[in-house]
């Protein structure tokens, strides 16, 4: 670790500046030689740089994102070029240029911040070993090594012995609780980030090995850094804490006002969305107008979350517009939408179809007449067809005997088909 330290020792005259500046105003309100005065600029120092670093988490979060969505596609390049890994290399990267995405974006804070913790390491190294450094003169040397946080030097380790503590001015006991409880706070806030993005800020439709690889890192990450908590000085592990938690919050706020399509976040920010728009009937800020115009562009691209939404929307009586605003419509009973609101008309009766619905048709019965109502009409003709008829057969009146020509009775009866020859002109 001093190796480390001693290579990013460009860096440590900044550090050491920026340290000392703190420590000027905090001492001024809780006295030089305090433990808060020190531990709030370390603070503090770690606010500074993380505000610094913010367009690179930016560009963390979209890289991560864009990795997700990349999974399935370079899963399918994998097996298709299995054999061949130059081809398989030339695709990936083929992929990553059309995507505008960058592999190593999702590591860039981490990568950014190593040279001021390394700086900070070797600073906090100087000042328990009694040694000046960067603009960190005699005077606030020993200022640095009579602050205690909780009765343990900026400057002690968990490994210390029991002699090195004393010339700190503590007890070795007190250094290790300390300590202690500081790795401890610093493991879980690294292991509940990481579970709160893999828990609610990943698309739970799409299985990719990423995910695994997430999930795996949730419970690496923190045996990490309890091994290596133990050879870091207390005023390390106050950087490092402040570090963790500054990143949980920044992670928290972003998954639950930008969450990732398709996850957790994103449904349950959507149902706050609703809420507050059936509450008022309108979109009251133009970054949740942008939200909804995204989602109404998407059309039957949609997620489960968005349709959700969408048919939520519509239930309560509003409809989403193109530029994000809502207007009021027609509200559709539970378990509908808009999808399948729209029927057939329904189908008019025969006799309407043949008049254009306002004329009754003539009666097709012979001797029915027709009537003022369409719909007596249309009884009459079952009526005549279905009933039996009781009187005789010799009232009926006869029905003259048609043609075999005409399509008759003797040509229903199974008479022969087609044109038939004439008669000779002596058999009339």
């Amino acid at each position: 670790m001093d190796t480390i330290a001693s290579f990013f020792s460009f860096i440590t005259t900044p550090v050491s500046w920026v340290i000392v500046q703190f420590h000027t105003v905090y001492g001024a309100i809780f006295g030089p030689d305090t433990g808060w005065a020190w531990g709030l600029s370390i603070v503090s120092l770690v606010v500074l740089i993380r505000i610094c670093l913010i367009p690179l988490f930016v560009k963390q979060i979209k890289s991560t994102r864009n990795m997700q969505v990349l999974q399935p596609k370079m899963k399918a390049i994998q097996e298709r070029y299995k054999n061949d890994k130059q081809r398989q290399s030339e695709e990936m990267m083929k992929l990553y240029k059309e995507t505008g995405t960058n592999p190593l974006s999702s590591c860039l804070p981490i990568l950014a911040q190593s040279p001021f913790f390394f700086a900070l390491y070797h600073v906090l190294s100087s000042i328990a070993s009694g040694k000046t450094i960067g603009v960190i003169n005699q005077s606030l040397l020993d200022s640095a090594r009579q602050a205690h946080i909780f009765g343990a030097p900026l400057a002690a380790k968990f490994t210390d012995s029991a002699d090195k503590v004393a010339s700190l001015d503590a007890t070795q006991i007190s250094v290790r609780v300390v300590t202690a409880i500081m790795i401890v706070l610093m493991s879980a806030s690294q292991f509940y980030t990481q579970r709160q993005l893999m828990t609610k800020n990943v698309d739970l439709t799409v299985k990719t090995p990423y995910m695994q690889q997430q999930k795996m890192l949730m419970y690496i990450f923190p045996v990490i850094f309890m091994v290596m908590g133990i050879n870091f000085p207390v005023g390390v592990l106050v950087y490092w804490l402040t570090t963790n938690v500054w990143t949980m919050g920044q992670q928290m706020y972003v998954i639950n006002q930008n969450p990732t399509p398709g996850s957790k976040a994103q449904d349950q920010y959507l149902q706050r969305l609703l809420k507050g728009i059936t509450t008022h009937s309108e979109v009251r800020s133009k970054r949740r107008r942008n939200i909804v115009s995204a989602i109404v562009a998407k059309g039957p691209d949609r997620n489960d979350n968005e349709r959700k939404f969408i048919n939520s929307l519509s239930k309560s009586g509003l409809v989403a517009q193109a530029d994000g605003t809502v207007i009021k419509g027609e509200a559709l009973p539970e378990g509908e939408s808009h999808a399948t609101k729209r029927q057939q008309p329904k189908r008019q009766p025969k006799s309407k179809r043949h008049t254009g619905g306002g004329q009754q048709p003539a009666s097709k019965t012979s001797g029915t007449k027709p009537s003022g109502d369409a719909d007596d009409a249309a009884d009459a003709a079952p009526k005549t067809s279905l009933q039996k008829n009781d009187e005789p057969k010799d009232s009926q009146p006869k029905q003259p005997p048609r043609k075999n020509g005409s399509g008759g009775a003797r040509a229903k009866a199974g008479a022969r088909k087609g044109q038939q020859r004439p008669k000779h002109p002596t058999k009339k």
